[in-house]
């Protein structure tokens, strides 16, 4: 009875260590994100009065914001940002959902092949050089799909899905042709219903990876209007002009609110979207992740 209360005790006190350390890290990660917000609705005289460490404002303001939104350029960028996404999360998705479901048939002629020549981009790549005059012969330079179709299919998301794929019950596919479906029917009656949990956790990480685009978008973009989110906070973290890059008709406002807060608030913008979004996905996440890269 002891040495099961000893045991007990000990358990508890491990849990206790563990959920500490958890938190500890949890507190790590989202500290930044907290201070950034902080940080763009503190008035500036606040800001300078603390040293420039603000924990809770006193006066909270929303200029930044208000600054930010008539602007011409972030709103721009913002419908950039969420039509890439868009349209290449659903692109993502179909092309690797296809080749995906074709590659996990084993009596595919020339299966291992495709696959070697897959698992090989893993490795090689045709470069940055290569890639460019690529994007540029075929037409795509400067355009929105530029930052789109270079990256359509993810080798190793692919085969986490193929996994996923093989994993499946044969019992299911072969029940629905015995009544008659063929294998696109099949795919999207029967397979992919069942694989919700893959598609939601790719999905998400393409749509964050797309969310994210900054390098396309510095290579194949020479437009302002086409620019992404991305690329417009990376430009106005390094001009001094926040009123040029902008694009504000009302110079005089941006004039009394600081460049920090403006960046700040930018942060928060660009970063909301998929805070906001990761929740309704995350119980698919663990699961999905876990059933398509380990079973098998």
């Amino acid at each position: 009875m002891a040495a099961k209360r000893n045991q007990s005790t000990a358990e508890r006190i491990g849990d206790c260590l563990l959920y500490g350390t958890l938190a500890l890290f949890s507190l790590m990660t989202l500290f930044p994100l907290y201070y950034v917000f902080v940080m763009s609705i503190t008035p500036f005289v606040e800001v300078l009065r603390n040293g420039g460490f603000v924990m809770l404002p006193g006066r909270v303001t929303w200029d930044a914001y208000q600054q930010i939104f008539s602007s011409l350029r972030i709103p721009r960028a913002l419908w950039v940002t969420v039509r890439i996404t868009a349209a290449g999360t659903v692109l993502n998705l179909i092309v690797t959902g296809l080749l995906a479901y074709g590659l996990s048939k084993k009596f595919v002629p020339g299966r291992n092949i495709v696959l070697l020549g897959i698992l090989f981009t893993m490795l090689f790549n045709g470069g940055i050089i290569p890639t460019f005059l690529i994007v540029r012969a075929v037409g795509l330079y400067d355009t929105i799909w530029a930052m789109i179709v270079p990256g359509t299919v993810s080798t190793f998301y692919l085969l986490v899905m193929k996994t996923y794929f093989e994993n499946l019950p044969a019992e299911l596919e072969e029940a629905a042709k015995v009544d008659g479906c063929g294998d696109f029917t099949t795919l999207l009656r029967i397979v992919l219903p069942l694989s919700m949990p893959i598609v939601a956790t790719l999905g998400l990480f393409y749509g964050v990876g797309h969310w994210n685009e900054y390098f396309s978008g510095i290579m194949y973009v020479t437009s302002n209007h086409l620019q992404p989110m991305q690329v417009v906070l990376r430009n106005m973290i390094q001009t001094p002009n926040l009123s040029q890059e902008l694009a504000v008709t009302n110079t005089m406002d941006l004039v009394q609110l600081p460049p920090e807060t403006v960046k700040m608030a930018t942060v928060v913008v660009a970063l909301l979207p998929v805070l906001i979004v990761y929740p309704f996905l995350q119980r698919y996440f663990m699961k999905g992740m876990l059933i398509g890269a380990i079973k098998g």
